[in-house]
């Protein structure tokens, strides 16, 4: 079903206020557009300060990193989930810095974490689907069960975190070999070729960038018809933790509650979550410009301009996170900043 637009009323009221605040015309340029965009989420005018930001991380391996499309092994997902854990990583840094609260979940790490005491290992792993996704250009990454599991997990959590008071939401991610999965859901979501939509991701060479782009092909070639079905594309394509993001983003749009995108894997949730339920997009507004061209192109397609862009490709949530100051800025300028007609004599 179609989700409704962001107050149309707190819309018109907003732009209102901003055409009458006492700065020049257009002054704020872009400042005053999130402002406009938050307060028609909010359906307030003046609207709220942005106080509760919480970002979720979904982590999970890719069974496609076994297959030459990463700098990196996917043991560093859960050495890097272990990292997120101890409020070591860089998202983690960044959002202490912004007042944002994190939440790590493992949706499909290949690692049990037995390391870790239980209380923590349960939290960590409350919504784990299973060990890692299946190869996307040899199998599908999920069954049919699992990515509904996987799309509920994300729904759930997502009403978990709104009923924490959240106000704006953030989804990071974690996993060697997301952006192989992530690219072949963009290329699924806008009918093109893994030419268009291919990426070094953690920092491959050429000549890894040229079998990445046959790998993507092969599994778009396998999946076939199924890409034009987007919770099919999921399981074809995705994996446990890109299919949480996704049922997380497109609860956030149903209930009402504006999402903040970060880089190509949140960007591509965000689409599958537009064509699962068109109309989300409207509830999104992107952190960061990544360097991965599939989010570029996946940003144009949803209408969405970035933030901020400097040349982040970290992931986590972090380039959003990043963002979140200017959201807030943006905010406060709307609510606080004189209207012209009230410094004027008479």
């Amino acid at each position: 079903m179609a989700i409704p637009l962001p107050s149309p009323t707190a819309r018109a009221q907003a732009t209102e206020r901003l055409a009458n605040l006492a700065t020049p015309p257009g002054a704020l340029g872009r400042f005053g557009d999130l402002a406009v965009w938050f307060a028609a989420t909010q359906g307030q005018v003046p609207p709220p300060a942005l106080d509760n930001v919480r970002l979720v991380v979904f982590a999970g391996d890719h069974g496609v990193a076994a297959h030459g499309v990463s700098a990196f092994p996917s043991a560093i997902t859960g050495a890097t989930v272990r990292a997120g854990l101890n409020g070591q990583l860089g998202v983690c840094a960044l959002a202490a810095a912004h007042g944002v609260s994190v939440r790590v979940l493992d949706l499909g790490v290949d690692d049990d974490f037995d390391d870790l005491p239980p209380h923590t290992r349960t939290d960590l792993q409350a919504y784990k689907i299973r060990r890692s996704s299946g190869a996307i250009h040899l199998q599908d990454a999920l069954t049919g069960p699992e990515v509904h599991a996987a799309l509920e997990a994300g729904a759930t959590v997502a009403r978990q975190e709104i009923a924490a008071g959240a106000q704006l939401l953030i989804s990071g991610d974690l996993g060697i070999g997301n952006t192989t999965s992530a690219a072949a859901l963009v290329a699924a979501g806008l009918g093109v070729p893994a030419s268009d939509v291919v990426g070094r991701g953690s920092g491959i060479d050429d000549a890894a960038l040229r079998h990445k782009t046959a790998v993507i092909d092969a599994a778009l070639a396998r999946a076939g018809e199924r890409t034009t079905d987007p919770v099919q594309s999921l399981a074809a394509l995705g994996s446990a933790d890109l299919a949480a993001t996704t049922g997380y983003l497109l609860t956030a749009a149903r209930l009402g509650v504006p999402a903040l995108l970060d880089g190509l894997m949140s960007v591509a949730c965000a689409l599958t979550a537009d064509r699962i339920a068109p109309g989300a997009a409207a509830w999104y507004a992107s952190g960061h410009r990544s360097t991965e061209p599939a989010q570029s192109l996946a940003l144009d397609k949803l209408g969405l301009e970035p933030i901020l862009d400097l040349t982040m490709r970290l992931g986590e949530g972090s380039g959003a996170v990043a963002a979140v100051p200017v959201l807030r800025g943006a905010v406060a300028v709307l609510a606080d900043t004189a209207l012209l007609r009230d410094l004027l004599p008479g």
